[in-house]
């Protein structure tokens, strides 16, 4: 008797994969000061979280190709074996130069499991059923946002800091022999072709140097280095398209690129991950900096976003099922530009109670739209492309947070500085950065104190007014689709 994949496991497996991978960025920020404290660190502590988003956007197209070519089981198993691999040298890391290698390793784990991860639910369910499951796996995320601060917590104040990155060995393993036994998969049958070495290689050092670029921008200003680094991007890219055109399996077929389905989502995709970092970033700033709330409370109004997405999700299911695509992103991206404009129009005294309704707002919208886009960009190719489309969608939505992170991170400085001028202070950096803080806002005088929460809102006013122009490009863009370029 033929053996069959057991859905609700390996769906599970899934799910898990994510919350791991998930709960991997909250949990160690959660720990950060403890392991800086530990290991002496603090002048390259952003390496730890840099060095992991980049090997794993480097690898996620990569995979993505190897999971069409070879299967998605020996891709997925492959992936998580280096994550658990990365993640035991980062608990057994005694210097924060091991911490950051390690944790490049455990980004290249990360590189395969999630796109792999969303690309085996293209596989096992059809496209109404697929955006629902997605929604589902989307609430890892949030789940990760709540759970990720508490653990990490309580791990460092028990059993110390290590234990963070352990904890992924037992998980990971478990997952690794769900997959092996659950997931059946039917053997390749395209004729095995030589990789794309080159067109591999050429690809790596483009996204290398384009998110080096955009990290460095946004933490210097534009400096020789960032210059040297956008010199390499184009070079990159021009040898990337030449390897492309001539490799008889290219990495990333640039007929792909000839189908404005894919070509539509995947831009939507970029654009609407660029927005959502700007509310994950600004608004726990904006109730701690400008209404002079606790942390607690600036997470707290995100979760109503993380919850919603699954609803949004789900919406986008049923509406994929009876209406055309180009119909459901609008209705997303409408829904997601109302909740923008709020952000672009609310008054600076707002009660904090209406974030809970923004959040909720775009909860909804960004839910219907990443799915949609995600469900779109599988749909628009061949199953033997499903990986490749796939993980090009998640590196897509990868490079839209790192460029948008950089340019909201610049567009924030340049006004706060532009507006200090007027403002007499000793130290203008340093003030804005205890402003931020509660527990130090607290120490500045009243008068001071209500002016740079002004110049603080200017800035923030800023920064979503930039979000919203990125929305209303997704909505435009949405309109060129035709009924022909559809599902």
């Amino acid at each position: 008797m033929k053996k069959e994949t057991n859905v609700t496991l390996v769906t599970v497996a899934v799910f898990v994969a994510t919350f791991m991978t998930a709960v991997e960025g909250t949990i160690v920020t959660t720990a950060m000061p403890t392991i800086v404290g530990s290991l002496h660190g603090i002048e390259i502590m952003n390496w730890v979280f840099s060095i992991y988003l980049l090997t794993n956007a480097m690898l996620t197209p990569i995979y993505g190709k190897l999971a069409d070519k070879i299967g998605r089981k020996p891709i997925f198993i492959l992936g998580t074996i280096l994550f658990i691999i990365g993640s035991a040298l980062c608990g057994f890391s005694n210097t924060m130069l091991t911490l950051i290698i390690s944790r490049a390793i455990q980004g290249m784990g990360a590189g395969a499991m999630m796109p792999v991860a969303l690309t085996i639910i293209g596989d096992l369910y059809d496209k109404e059923k697929r955006a629902r499951v997605l929604g589902l796996n989307s609430t890892a995320w949030g789940i990760a946002s709540v759970v990720g601060p508490l653990a990490g917590g309580i791990i460092v104040d028990t059993i110390g800091w290590h234990w963070i990155f352990f904890i992924n060995v037992p998980i990971g393993i478990i997952l690794i022999i769900l997959i092996w036994l659950y997931l059946v998969e039917e053997k390749i049958s395209q004729q095995q072709k030589k990789m794309d070495i080159f067109g591999s290689l050429s690809l790596m050092g483009l996204l290398l140097a384009l998110l080096l670029a955009f990290q460095f921008l946004g933490d210097e200003g534009l400096s020789l280095k960032v210059i040297i680094l956008a010199v390499i991007t184009i070079t990159t890219g021009i040898l990337f398209v030449y390897a492309e055109k001539r490799a008889t399996d290219p990495v990333i077929s640039l007929q792909l690129f000839t189908q404005p389905l894919f070509v539509v989502v995947n831009l939507v995709a970029a654009l609407a991950s660029g927005f959502l970092i700007g509310v994950d970033v600004y608004i726990p700033m904006w109730m701690q900096g400008v209404l002079g709330l606790s942390a607690g409370i600036g997470g707290l109004v995100l979760a109503p976003l993380s919850l919603l997405w699954m609803v949004g999700s789900f919406l986008a299911g049923r509406w994929m099922a009876t209406i055309p695509v180009k119909r459901v992103l609008l209705r997303g991206g409408i829904i997601t530009l109302i909740g923008a404009l709020c952000l672009v129009f609310i008054p600076q005294h707002t009660n904090w109670l209406w974030f809970f309704v923004i959040s909720t707002i775009l909860g909804i919208g960004l839910g219907a739209v990443t799915v949609t886009c995600t469900v779109s960009a599988q749909s628009s190719v061949s199953p033997e492309q499903m990986g490749v489309a796939t993980s090009f969608n998640t590196l897509a939505r990868t490079i839209g947070q790192t460029i948008m992170v950089s340019v909201f991170g610049i567009l924030l400085n340049s006004i706060t500085a532009a507006k200090l001028q007027g403002v007499t202070v000793a130290n203008k950096r340093d003030i804005m950065n205890q402003l931020v803080n509660p527990q130090t806002a607290k120490l500045l005088a009243d008068d001071l104190q209500a002016t740079l929460r002004g110049v603080l809102f200017a800035s923030l006013h800023g920064v979503y007014v930039a979000g919203a122009l990125l929305i209303v490009v997704a909505v435009v863009l949405t309109l060129f689709l035709k009924k022909s370029d559809t599902m």
